[in-house]
């Protein structure tokens, strides 16, 4: 008996959309990417089994592989993993035809723009010799710590951390702010990410013209050299704009 089939949708785009014939998207066969279209607007999208449980980091990141290359291409509206629906009258009928409108808007406000990812992160020695240089107390009490056995010292110590901790969270503040005014003149839009890390600046999600990619590069590459050795700054993308488009839902 044939294994039966569902349709995985990535996400929407114009409906003029081409897909590349080596295209290949979430599946242990990697099946092959086409579009289902309906008036000015399509979803990209895969045949898959029904009875294969998705979900394997393979699986995220064949999706997040093809959004993101859409995304340098074509403006693109990405669907969360693991969005499957019945079959391809049911992608027009549950999500392209009652939605056709606000995809078509959103889309149109998506031309030319792209997502894009900056991450800055603190040289971990750099940021804990400028915070002691600042306070010779908190060195004096670190200095204090030496040699001496952590069960005895235990409480100083976490108290200590949670110092250093607090004179980090404030060059970080001082940081990312520093980071945003120097991306505010290149982008159209921005979204300051929680810091994933403890010693992390700031994670900077920014709508940009792919047009001004050159500008962008060159603002984040004087971040960079105006913070060599102490934060180390990272640019990514283009990828999905999932921070600045709402997530596409069939209807109930």
């Amino acid at each position: 008996m044939p294994t039966a089939t569902g349709i995985y949708v990535y996400g929407i785009v114009p409906a003029d959309v081409e897909t590349e014939p080596e295209a290949r998207g979430v599946g242990e066969d990697a099946a092959r990417i086409s579009v289902v279209r309906h008036d000015r607007i399509g979803a990209l999208v895969s045949e898959i089994p029904l009875d294969r449980p998705l979900g394997t980091p393979d699986d995220l990141l064949a999706h997040e592989r093809l959004l993101d290359a859409v995304a340098g291409v074509v403006p693109v509206l990405p669907m969360r993993f693991g969005a499957v629906l019945t079959d391809r009258q049911a992608t027009v009928d549950e999500l392209l035809a009652p939605h056709h409108d606000e995809f078509d808007t959103a889309l149109r406000e998506l031309e030319g723009l792209a997502e894009y990812l900056i991450n800055a992160r603190y040289v971990q020695d750099a940021i804990l010799r400028e915070v002691l240089a600042e306070d010779p107390e908190l060195e004096r009490r670190r200095a204090a710590l030496r040699g001496r056995p952590d069960e005895e010292t235990h409480a100083e110590r976490i108290a200590l951390g949670e110092a250093i901790g607090g004179a980090v969270d404030v060059h970080r503040d001082v940081d990312a702010s520093a980071i945003a005014e120097a991306l505010v003149p290149v982008v159209a839009d921005l979204v300051m990410r929680p810091p994933p890390g403890e010693f992390d600046v700031a994670a900077v999600a920014v709508l940009a013209e792919t047009g001004r990619e050159k500008e962008l590069v060159h603002a984040v590459q004087e971040l960079a050299r105006r913070w060599a050795g102490r934060v180390e700054v990272r640019l990514l993308g283009p990828v999905a704009p999932y921070d600045f488009t709402a997530e596409p839902r069939p209807e109930e």
